[in-house]
């Protein structure tokens, strides 16, 4: 078993923190260019090509029993249509708006923990999920006052991956992390792949492949190999420190997706956004602090 280390799983964590909104920036800039499938198949085609050499050499085990690969494929579906509402999301949104309204996503799996698994979650922390919305709103609304619904994007995305996080959490004891993902990178090429091929030859808008140049191929290339490394250094964060250590560290995304879409795109939140982006913070990071609290009592608190 790994002993803890907890300086060098959130030293990891803040590499995840930073290659995906890099990822992120690099869908932004090959969005006017590639369609949305192609984003997609590469993205997860990269998945795939970079750690199925990685289990074959391990050793690792990649089948897994027929419950478990159902849920891998439930897991594999949520990740695709969640990647793809981000990505679409990035082509209206300045970067910092989307990754800060998809941090509603924790809020979301408070509530749904509380009506689909039937976990406590008392006043104090439903407040903080109502602050949290509150703050996400305030970053939505200049952005849908310029681009309409696509702001709205980014909350589905957050739905996604809660619901996502919850598979994640139910097969995470029983599968090895690698050869999940490795798996789920096979799966997901195995739909989007002839997916792209029958959009190519029947001239679906968003589900053809194009020719590229050599500089998207490069971006392509970097934006598959970022996103397996992001999700890679956020498992392996995992086994060297604690879940309630980390989950603070996740909101230093934020301030990157800014200072990328500053640097690259000239994009900065304007003063309500800012507001909303600081209340969100505050919201998560209260609910992660009380989460942290009440884990170490010996009895649920009715407050809580």
């Amino acid at each position: 078993m790994t002993a803890d280390r907890p300086l060098f799983g959130i030293l990891l964590m803040t590499g995840f923190c930073v290659l995906a909104p890099m990822g992120d920036g690099i869908a932004k800039l090959l969005g006017a260019s590639v369609p949305i499938g192609q984003l997609l198949a590469v993205r997860f085609g990269f998945q795939a090509g970079l750690l199925l050499p990685l289990v074959l050499l391990t050793g690792r085990r990649l089948w897994l029993s027929p419950r478990h690969s159902a849920l891998v494929a439930l897991r594999t579906a949520l990740h695709i249509v969640g990647i793809g509402a981000m990505f679409l999301s990035l082509r209206y949104l300045p970067l910092a708006d989307a990754v800060a309204i998809a941090f509603v996503m924790p809020f979301i799996m408070l509530l749904l923990g509380r009506t689909v698994l039937g976990e406590e979650v008392g006043r104090r922390r439903l407040v903080a999920c109502a602050a949290g919305f509150v703050g996400t709103l305030l970053v939505v609304q200049p952005s849908f006052a310029a681009v309409g619904a696509p702001a709205l994007l980014p909350l589905l995305v957050a739905l996604v991956f809660a619901l996502f996080m919850l598979v994640t959490r139910s097969i995470a004891k029983a599968t090895d992390p690698v050869a999940m993902q490795c798996l789920s990178g096979l799966m997901a090429s195995a739909v989007l792949l002839p997916l792209l091929a029958i959009g190519t030859t029947s001239g679906w808008p968003g589900l053809e492949a194009v020719a590229s140049s050599p500089r998207d191929w490069m971006l392509l290339a970097a934006l598959g190999t970022l996103g397996t490394l992001a999700h890679l250094l956020m498992t392996w964060s995992l086994r060297f420190a604690p879940a309630a250590t980390l989950a603070p560290m996740q909101y230093l995304e934020i301030p990157f997706a800014t200072l990328i879409g500053w640097l690259v795109f000239r994009d900065f939140p304007n003063g309500l956004a800012l507001l909303g982006i600081a209340v969100t913070i505050g919201a998560g990071l209260y609910v992660i602090a009380r989460e942290r609290a009440l884990s170490r009592l010996p009895v649920p608190a009715s407050t809580a």
